[in-house]
């Protein structure tokens, strides 16, 4: 089967090509080019990559026909973000595709109401980025399900593997955070360091896609959580950080209004998304409906990354052993 990835350098479609041609597809990469994937993998000499720049292509109205011109089967689409870009896409594409796959985000349900969410629960993004992954996921679910459209929306947790930096323990993208873990220093947590965060490995979101893929009378019309089977607190995973190291977490805890004031800007405003969000979402029905079997726990998936940081240099810290 000819399967198009648009984006298909980044963290998903790094995994996500080898997959698909190990399983015998035909594939047809989309990119700008600027990058390659994040590790190497023998397949991708055999993918046919065009190069191209979605953003410019979509400003002159010519990204659809450009996508519908490749003649795929399949399109798996993992940098849409814009709700107003869909409609060349689906008018493209009609008629012309066995199935659409639109990778969403767990962002899609905003603040935590009912742990763990599943996908029957309400669209309650505050943040621009989630409302309009939620906005595409209703249009898509909805013409699939009328017979207009054959589309799937997959909606992957916090995407970590070697290459680069996950989401860590006070909930941003600080290394310095791993490193006083890992040094035994102390590290303080917002609030209780009770909110939650849920990562996944991006082989495994890569896996969801291949069995969406292949299971299209399950996949087609529905939404899936893609995450690893349990969430993790930042309390949690600050212990476990630390104790990879051998260490014994030092921690202290202040309230949000106090704690922001304690680093940049940056991270504060990264953290706030994150412990406001405080995602844990259910696998249950990617389980049941697709046979999602993730490889990776969250500790297990953030382990890996950190491990490749350290031996490349970017977090300054002993060998993992």
């Amino acid at each position: 089967m000819k399967v198009l990835v648009i984006g298909a350098t980044g963290h998903i479609g790094t995994y996500l090509v080898p997959r698909l041609l190990a399983a015998g597809h035909e594939v047809v990469t989309m990119s700008r080019g600027q990058r390659k994937p994040y590790s190497f993998h023998p397949a991708w000499e055999k993918v046919e990559k065009i190069e191209i720049d979605r953003r410019e292509e979509d400003k002159k109205g010519t990204f659809g026909k450009a996508v519908r011109e490749v003649g795929a089967q399949v399109v798996i689409d993992l940098i849409l973000f814009q709700s107003s870009d869909l409609p060349r896409i689906m008018d493209a594409l009609q008629g012309r595709i066995r199935q659409y796959i639109f990778c969403g985000t767990m962002w899609v349900y905003g603040p935590i109401e009912f742990a763990p969410t599943v996908e029957t629960d309400p669209r309650l993004a505050e943040d621009d980025y989630g409302r309009q992954k939620a906005l595409i996921e209703s249009e898509l679910i909805s013409a699939s399900l009328a017979g207009k459209f054959p589309a799937t929306v997959l909606h992957p947790g916090h995407i970590s593997g070697p290459g680069w930096m996950p989401i860590g323990p006070a909930g941003n993208l600080n290394p310095q955070v791993f490193e006083k873990l890992g040094r035994g220093q102390e590290v303080c947590l917002p609030d209780l360091g009770l909110a939650t965060l849920h990562h996944v490995h991006a082989d495994d979101v890569a896996q969801a896609f291949e069995l969406a893929l292949s299971n299209p009378r399950a996949a087609i019309g529905e939404s899936f959580n893609v995450v690893s089977p349990r969430a993790v607190t930042l309390k949690a995973f600050s212990k476990a950080v630390a104790g990879w190291f051998a260490r014994e977490a030092r921690l202290a805890y202040l309230p949000w209004e106090k704690w922001k004031g304690t680093v940049s800007a940056e991270d504060a405003e990264i953290t706030w998304d994150h412990i406001h969000n405080s995602p844990c979402g259910s696998i249950g029905k990617a389980q049941r409906l697709l046979g999602y079997n993730p490889r990776y726990s969250s500790l297990e998936a953030v382990r890996e990354a950190l491990d490749w940081l350290i031996r490349h240099g970017k977090v300054s810290l002993p060998l993992l052993s």
